[in-house]
C-alpha cells in the first residue's frame, strides 16, 4: 500500500519539481519506505512506498517499453536517503509507459505465468510490474482480471495519454481535479490542496447532504473542483486536455434459487478460505483485527490456520454498566485459537486528543465516532506488523445490519391498507408512542425513506432547513442522490436493493474511507479479505432468505463461521463498534468544549446556533440523545477550522 500522485502540464510550470515533491512529502505517512519522482514532458507522477511485495525490486514510479521481450526499466526514483533505486544507466533509460500504483494485486503471481506463457518478461518480483504488463498485453481488459485493491495511474509516452482506475469496491481512493489546463490527481486530498493551481473553496452542496448522510455523499468532495474517481471507474485524460470516465464493474447479481443451506454455508467456507489465503500474500508478516463481532473473528481464524503464529489486535473502551467490552471477547476468543492478541484501552482523555489529528488524515469530515476507535488500533498494530486483515464489507455482502430485516418485518403487515398504516403512523408519532416508524416504513416502498445506515442518526430534510444558515439551490433530496443506484436494481428484492445502495454509497464514503486514512495514517496497510471479487461473486448467487430472516442477520455467513470460531461468537447479535459518547457529552467537560465550537464564529458562518445549542442541551438533560448529530456538526467544525481556518498540520497523538 503507498501513497500516488501526479499532474499534467509539467512542462508549463518552471516549479513542477518543487510541487511534486511537496505532494509527496503532505502523504509521507502513506509510504515511510521510499520516495520516487517520474517527470517526463508534460507528465509529474510521484509515489511513497510502503514495501510489502519485493522489497528490494518494487519500487515506483515504474517505466518499461512495449516490446515483449524487452527488460523493465526501472524509473528514475530515488530512496529517502538521496540514493538511486537503479543504477545509472537505469537512471539514464526511458520507457513508453509509466506506473504509480497504490494497492495490492493478490494474484499477480497467476497473471505473471500467464503473460511469461505469452512471451513477456520480468525483471522484478512485484506486483506493480505485473499489473503494467497486463496493461500492455489486454488494456482495459486488464481490469476484469485483476483480483485486489487498486488506484493506479499510467502515462502512455507516445500519445500523451494518461489512464487512471480505481478498484472494484473503493477500497483505495483516487482524487482529481481540472485546473488551469492541468490534470492533478492524488491518493489524498491534501496532496492536491499542495498543488499552486487550486485554491481552496468549499462546497457548500457536500456540507448539505453531509448532514443527512454523516459522511461525504457526493462524487465532488467537501473541495470545489476536486472529485473523487467513484469505485469500479477509470478515466483518460487525453492530450488535449479531454477527460473521459466511464464505468468498467458494477455489482450484479442472479440468485440461484436452488441453493440449500448446506450448499451456501460451505460455498461461503471455500470462497472466504481461499480469500484469506490470497490476502495473505506478502514478504512481510499479515495480522489481523479481532473484534467480539462475527467479521473479524471468523477472519482471523482463517488466517491462524494459514499461519498459526498470527498476531491479531483489539481495542476497547472501560466496560460501562457491567457490559463485556470487545477487549474481553477478543482476548477469549484468541486463548481459544492459541493466537497473540495485543490489545489498548482507550482513555476518554487519548480519545478526544486524537480527534483533530483523525480529521486532519480524513480529509474530508466524518462523523462516524468508531473512526478514533481505529486510528488507535492501526497504531498498535503498526508496531508488529505491517500489514492487518480487517472485516469490511461482510455486511453489505451476507446482510449483516439489522436495518435490512425490515422488509421482512414488514411483509407481516402487508395485509393492512396503506393509508391506514400512514395514519397509524403519524397517530403514534403525535402520542411519543414506539411504533410509528415501522408502520411508516410498511406503508412506504424501500426507496422512499431508505438511503444509507444514516437513516434515522442523521438530520432529516426537515432539520437541515432549519439548521443551515443557507441552502444550496435546488439541493436534491438524499432520496434523489442515491436515486440511480435504487434505479439499477429495481427488480431486486427490497433488502438486496438496500444492500446495494450501501456497497455504492455507505460502504465506500464512510466504510472503506476510515480503513483507508486511519491505517494509512500510521504507515500499515488494511485489507479487507470480504471485499473480494470471488466472495462477492458467491453472496451475488445466495437468495435474500437465506441471508436475513425477521429475527436474524447473516445467517449462512454464521454457519460458515462455525466450522472455524465456537458458536457463541458466530451467532453473536451485531453491535458496531460501542463508543461510549452518549455519555462523554453529558459530562460538563465535554459538553462545554462542544458549546465553545456550537457558539463559535465557523458555527455562526454556516449555521443557525440556536438550534445547535438545542441539540447540545437537549442532550445533557437527557430528554433526547442527540449523539450522532450533535458529532456530525463537530466533526464539521472541527475540519474546517482545520483545512480552511488554521490550515496546518494537527499535532499526532501517540498512545
Amino acid at each position: 500500500m503507498c501513497g500516488i500522485c501526479g499532474f499534467t502540464g509539467a512542462n508549463k510550470r518552471s516549479d513542477s519539481t518543487e510541487t511534486l515533491k511537496a505532494m509527496c512529502d503532505i502523504m509521507a505517512h502513506r509510504g515511510p519506505d521510499g520516495e520516487g519522482q517520474y517527470i517526463d514532458g508534460d507528465i509529474a507522477l510521484g509515489h511513497r512506498r510502503l514495501s510489502l511485495i519485493d522489497l528490494a525490486g518494487g519500487n515506483q514510479p515504474m517505466v518499461r517499453s512495449t516490446g515483449e521481450h524487452e527488460a523493465i526499466i526501472t524509473s528514475p526514483a530515488r530512496q529517502l536517503d538521496g540514493t538511486p533505486c537503479g543504477t545509472e544507466e537505469d537512471m539514464l533509460a526511458t520507457g513508453d509507459f509509466a506506473i504509480v500504483f497504490n494497492g495490492e494485486i493478490y494474484n499477480y503471481r497467476d497473471l505473471r505465468a500467464e503473460l511469461e506463457a505469452n512471451g513477456w518478461t520480468f525483471r522484478t518480483n512485484s506486483d506493480t510490474e505485473v499489473l503494467l504488463t497486463s496493461y500492455l498485453a489486454w488494456g482495459k481488459d486488464t481490469l476484469t482480471r485483476l483480483r485486489g485493491m487498486f488506484a493506479f495511474a499510467i502515462w502512455n509516452r507516445a500519445t500523451g495519454e494518461l489512464f487512471c482506475a480505481r478498484d472494484y469496491f473503493g477500497i483505495k481512493p483516487f482524487y482529481y481535479t481540472q485546473q488551469q489546463g492541468q490534470f492533478i490527481f492524488a491518493s489524498e486530498i491534501k496532496c492536491i490542496l499542495e498543488h499552486p493551481a487550486y485554491e481552496r473553496q468549499l462546497n457548500e452542496e457536500a456540507l448539505a447532504q453531509y448532514l443527512c448522510f454523516q459522511f461525504s455523499a457526493l462524487d465532488e468532495t467537501f473541495f470545489k473542483g476536486i472529485f473523487k474517481l467513484p469505485q469500479g471507474h477509470c478515466l483518460t485524460v487525453r492530450a488535449n486536455g479531454e477527460v473521459e470516465v466511464e464505468r468498467w464493474w458494477h455489482p450484479t447479481y442472479n440468485f440461484d434459487e436452488s441453493r440449500n443451506e448446506a450448499d451456501t454455508v460451505e460455498a461461503i467456507h471455500e470462497a472466504m478460505r481461499e480469500s484469506v489465503r490470497y490476502h495473505n500474500v506478502a514478504d512481510v508478516e499479515v495480522g489481523s483485527f479481532l473484534s467480539s463481532g462475527i467479521d473479524s473473528s471468523y477472519m482471523a481464524a482463517l488466517l491462524a490456520k494459514e499461519n498459526p503464529d498470527i498476531h491479531t489486535f483489539t481495542v476497547g473502551f472501560a466496560e460501562y454498566e457491567g457490559e463485556r467490552d470487545e477487549i474481553s471477547w477478543a482476548s477469549e476468543l484468541a486463548d481459544e485459537l492459541h493466537i497473540a492478541n495485543d490489545h489498548k484501552h482507550i482513555t476518554e482523555e487519548e480519545y478526544w486528543a486524537s480527534l483533530p489529528r483523525v480529521q486532519w488524515h480524513m480529509d474530508e469530515p466524518s462523523a462516524d465516532p468508531s473512526a478514533v476507535a481505529l486510528y488507535f488500533v492501526d497504531q498498535i498494530a503498526a508496531k508488529k506488523v505491517k500489514a492487518v486483515l480487517s472485516g469490511e464489507g461482510a455486511d453489505e455482502f451476507f446482510g449483516g445490519y439489522r436495518v435490512y430485516e425490515t422488509p421482512c418485518a414488514n411483509a407481516r403487515l402487508s395485509w393492512c391498507p396503506k393509508p391506514l398504516l400512514r395514519a397509524g403512523a403519524a397517530v403514534l408519532g403525535k402520542l411519543g408512542i414506539r411504533g410509528a416508524n415501522y408502520l411508516r416504513r410498511a406503508s412506504e416502498s424501500v426507496e422512499d425513506w431508505y438511503y444509507t445506515n444514516a437513516n434515522g442518526v442523521a438530520f432529516s430534510q426537515a432539520e437541515r432547513a432549519k439548521l443551515l444558515k443557507h441552502l444550496p439551490e435546488s439541493l436534491p433530496t438524499p432520496q434523489q442522490v442515491v436515486a440511480k443506484a435504487y434505479s439499477e436494481v429495481a427488480n431486486m428484492d427490497e433488502t438486496t436493493r438496500m444492500q446495494y445502495v450501501d456497497t455504492q454509497f455507505w460502504l465506500v464514503g464512510d466504510i472503506l474511507l476510515k480503513t483507508d486514512k486511519m491505517a494509512m495514517a500510521h504507515s500499515l496497510e488494511s485489507r479487507v479479505p470480504f471485499l473480494d471479487t470471488q466472495v462477492f461473486g458467491v453472496s451475488a448467487t445466495i437468495p435474500t432468505r437465506l441471508k436475513v430472516s425477521n429475527e436474524q442477520s447473516k445467517l449462512t455467513l454464521r454457519q460458515a463461521a462455525e466450522r472455524a470460531i465456537p458458536q457463541a461468537w458466530a451467532q453473536k447479535q451485531k453491535l458496531g463498534f460501542p463508543v461510549p459518547v452518549v455519555g462523554w457529552l453529558r459530562q460538563d467537560t465535554y459538553y462545554n468544549q462542544v458549546k465553545e465550537w456550537f457558539t463559535g464564529p465557523e458555527a455562526q458562518q454556516f449555521f443557525n446556533t440556536d438550534e445547535l445549542m438545542r441539540l447540545l442541551d437537549e442532550h445533557k438533560a437527557g430528554t433526547r440523545d442527540n449523539t450522532r448529530k450533535i458529532w456530525i456538526i463537530f466533526m464539521f467544525l472541527m475540519w474546517y477550522r482545520i483545512y480552511f481556518v488554521d490550515r496546518t498540520v494537527p499535532e499526532k497523538v501517540v498512545a
